[in-house]
């Protein structure tokens, strides 16, 4: 049981920011999607702005040939702007960690799991769910200090399991 829930909540990889993450390796790992968190991921929590270095990341994992889709719990017009700027898809209101949501991304990459990262910065939302079906999943640390309520109240106990795993410099 304990090997089956650090299996569930342990990241494949755990990276300061998302342009940490080579893409020449993905490819060699077979990877064909990528499902991006928004909120602490690619943006502040509730912001707009984007780091020129996660832009050209982006850009540079549509270069190699990489589908990618926003997969965020949030709703509005905010991640629609979002997703229209980078040029990319999204599924809002997701409901991480839950199946659905990543199936729903799956189908928007239109990839299986196997060939599919998931890049996020909490490990009861994007690593659990992208664990639980079988995808690569990519653990950044969040952008900001400044979070939605709940999402700090969850922080407590990844706080207390990410100690066990080797943080990045």
């Amino acid at each position: 049981m304990r090997k089956q829930l650090a299996r569930l909540l342990k990241p494949k990889l755990y990276v300061s920011h998302i342009f940490e993450v080579s893409l020449e390796h993905l490819t060699q790992l077979g990877m064909k999607g990528i499902m991006v968190d928004l909120d602490n991921t690619l943006t502040p929590w509730n912001s707009e702005v984007l780091a020129p270095e996660t832009i050209a990341w982006l850009k540079a994992a549509k270069g190699y040939g990489f589908k990618v889709c926003m997969v965020s719990n949030n709703k509005g017009e905010r991640i629609d702007r979002i997703a229209s700027f980078l040029e990319i898809p999204f599924v809002a209101r997701a409901n991480k960690p839950l199946r659905r949501a990543f199936i729903r991304g799956l189908e928007v990459l239109d990839t299986k799991p196997y060939e599919t990262v998931v890049i996020g910065d909490q490990v009861f939302t994007d690593v659990l769910g992208g664990n639980r079906l079988g995808m690569y999943t990519i653990l950044v640390i969040p952008i900001s200090r400044i979070e939605f309520v709940g999402t700090r109240l969850m922080r407590i106990p990844e706080r207390a399991l990410l100690s066990l795993i080797r943080r990045p410099d």
